[in-house]
């Protein structure tokens, strides 16, 4: 793939997904279809939105059978629109049948949180804030859900925990205060690594700066906390804020001056985009 690299890993998580559908043998397909019998079906989208697992859907009938071949007429981060024709898939009916739940799962999954992260980041359009998605992902999507973000114009902020230091409310209360951990954390992670401290209130956010965080999370503050925040920063850390962000909301955010806004609601909370395997027939 281009824009996601199809790692073993990806491989893997197709693959398991492949075997929690298929746990031994697709009953039905096999009780209709006897032999091979080659077959195209149309990749149709019944929704606008912004498509995003293109390559992901191509390789879950890859995975099944190499013989399979996809045709795509669109791309990852084009909008699409209800109706549209977006590929046509042509191989043994069977591997189409057995193929098309789980193929269909991501795509949906994937353009879904595009679709809302586009729509999210389209409300930031002219400030200098960034937004970010969060480790809120479903279970062994990760790599299909962050990439989803940044089709849908968004940003990562860390992909893991091996990924960055982010001290939240549970590390501090076991280092003892803000001080204390980001002391701990200066003097255990690598020098290249930033460290990020999330605060609840604006003695954290003093805090802070003076232990020398390299980013500040201001998480579910006010709006006049979070400008009083950001004032006292005056500049010394990178901000970002955080907390219960959505769609309805981020437009009271954008005026704060705030370098990100991470939101968990980008990969948790966005509904699929409707997309459906159609008129499949023989050839």
């Amino acid at each position: 793939m281009n824009q996601i690299t199809m790692t073993l890993q990806a491989d893997h998580l197709i693959l398991e997904a492949l075997k929690e559908d298929i746990s031994s043998e697709d009953v039905t397909t096999n009780a209709v279809m006897k032999e091979a019998v080659t077959g195209e079906v149309d990749l149709i989208c019944k929704q606008d939105g912004v498509i995003a697992g293109l390559e992901v859907f191509k390789r879950v009938f890859y995975l099944l059978d190499e013989k399979v071949e996809t045709e795509l007429f669109c791309k990852d981060g084009d909008e699409v629109k209800n109706g549209q024709l977006l590929g046509k898939v042509t191989g043994d009916i069977r591997v189409l049948l057995s193929g098309e739940r789980v193929a269909l799962n991501y795509l949906q999954r994937m353009s879904g949180i595009a679709t809302y992260t586009h729509s999210v980041a389209a409300l930031l359009e002219g400030s200098k804030t960034k937004l970010l998605d969060t480790r809120k992902t479903t279970p062994n999507m990760r790599i299909f859900e962050k990439y989803a973000v940044r089709v849908g114009g968004g940003f990562n902020h860390r992909y893991n925990l091996s990924d960055g230091v982010l001290l939240k409310d549970n590390h501090i209360g076991a280092a003892g205060s803000v001080t204390k951990a980001v002391k701990m954390a200066k003097e255990y992670a690598p020098f290249v690594r930033k460290i990020e401290v999330e605060v609840e209130n604006l003695d954290m956010v003093k805090e802070a700066v003076d232990a020398g965080a390299d980013i500040i999370m201001l998480d579910n503050m006010s709006v006049e906390e979070m400008q009083e925040a950001v004032r006292i920063i005056d500049g010394r850390a990178e901000t970002e804020c955080s907390g219960n962000v959505t769609k309805e909301n981020i437009e009271n955010l954008t005026a704060i001056g705030v370098d990100y806004i991470s939101s968990g609601a980008l990969t948790h909370s966005a509904p699929i985009l409707d997309i459906s395997l159609k008129n499949l027939h023989a050839k």
